[in-house]
């Protein structure tokens, strides 16, 4: 059992959060959805949602509109290929989302994502440090990663 779980607010639209986050991550799943009782002004909405996205737990809750997300917090997305950073990348910007720099971007209900191919941490920690300065300068001009840029920028 996971000992930590991610607990994400949302106002009323929890369920199609979850449903479209496990449309988009493999090996993902709903766990369970708890509605408002008979006799509640809210029943039979969703209160609360759990779900797996590749296996790590998650509850959404439908909590109101008094708490919004921000960029304080971000999932981040660990990506082998470009096909896998496109992949993410578009479909959590679909409708309605935002792309930010640097790999960054808010889903259409406002999750902060990062999007990162593993070759850039590694790049940026390389012990040359004009390689790793140039990797830095190439990342600060994209929102979206491009994997062949960053490779270019650490050759020279």
């Amino acid at each position: 059992m996971q000992k930590i779980t991610t607990f994400l607010w949302f106002d009323g639209q929890a369920e199609e959060a979850m449903n479209h986050y496990i449309s988009i991550f493999k090996n993902s799943k709903a766990l369970s959805v708890t509605r408002w009782p008979k006799g509640h002004a809210l029943e039979g909405k969703v209160l609360v949602a759990s779900f797996e996205l590749d296996g790590i737990q998650f509850q959404a809750l439908n909590g109101g509109p008094q708490y919004k997300f921000t960029e304080a917090i971000s999932l981040s997305i660990d990506c082998k290929t470009q096909q896998e950073v496109d992949h993410f990348w578009n479909k959590l910007i679909e409708e309605g989302g935002e792309p930010g720099p640097c790999g960054w971007l808010k889903d259409r209900f406002g999750v902060s994502w990062q999007v990162v191919p593993e070759q850039l941490p590694r790049l940026l920690q390389d012990p040359d440090q004009a390689k790793a300065g140039r990797v830095m300068a190439a990342m600060m001009q994209m929102s979206k990663i491009d994997i062949a840029k960053i490779e270019e920028a650490a050759r020279g």
